[in-house]
């Protein structure tokens, strides 16, 4: 079975709906570790209590590059297929990008290019657009700026604040997220520049 890794911050809602797609057979993997840099996030508490592997890596204090090569150790315990980013509230270094090429997964609030960074449902609505959503991506030395593999669209409406608007995102995140990490494991995407192309049934590579 493939192997992931979840790196967060915070509540990790995300990683809940990650989980919750590992356990009603949406998604075939199983997550090896949960790793957050903030001890006290309740994100671990959560893996906790689902009965997984939780680690704490404090970053305060330390530079990136110092911090990644704790991370790195720890992510070398396990034979990982795929790293999960869910409100991991981190840049990674250089290194650690290397370490994983094309196997670090993100989901970003908005329909990247459009919208990257902090706030982005908050830049959305300042930029009055009718449409916004979610994007999971390959990540990059560039800030939300890896190959796409998935996006969903929600309207925005004329009466949305940053609130309600983030929490419609949301719901569509929590599909979305899965679906693509299925999508990258099971093999049957090829990346081409920027391009993220599934691929047909005569194509897939052999399990």
């Amino acid at each position: 079975m493939k192997q992931i890794a979840v790196l967060l911050s915070g509540r990790g809602s995300n990683f809940e709906a990650i989980a919750a797609a590992i356990a009603d057979g949406r998604l075939n993997a199983r997550i090896a570790v949960v790793i957050s840099n903030r001890p006290e996030a309740p994100g671990l508490e959560t893996a906790r209590a689902l009965g997984l592997n939780a680690v704490a890596i404090a970053s305060k204090g330390m530079d990136r590059e110092a911090y990644d090569k704790l991370l790195l150790t720890e992510l070398a315990k396990y034979n990982l297929d795929l790293i999960c980013l869910a409100g991991y509230m981190r840049l990674l270094s250089a290194a650690f990008i290397r370490a994983y090429p094309m196997r670090i997964l993100n989901i970003h609030p908005s329909l990247l290019p459009a919208f990257p960074g902090l706030d982005a449902q908050h830049q959305a609505l300042a930029h009055g657009v009718k449409f916004t959503g979610c994007t999971v991506h390959f990540v990059d030395q560039h800030l939300d700026a890896g190959p796409i593999v998935l996006q969903a669209v929600v309207a925005v409406r004329d009466d949305d604040s940053t609130d309600s608007l983030s929490a419609r995102i949301l719901t569509e995140e929590h599909r979305t997220y899965s679906e693509a990490i299925g999508l990258v494991l099971s093999g049957r995407v090829r990346v081409e520049g920027r391009r993220v192309i599934a691929l047909s049934p005569l194509e897939e590579k052999p399990k």
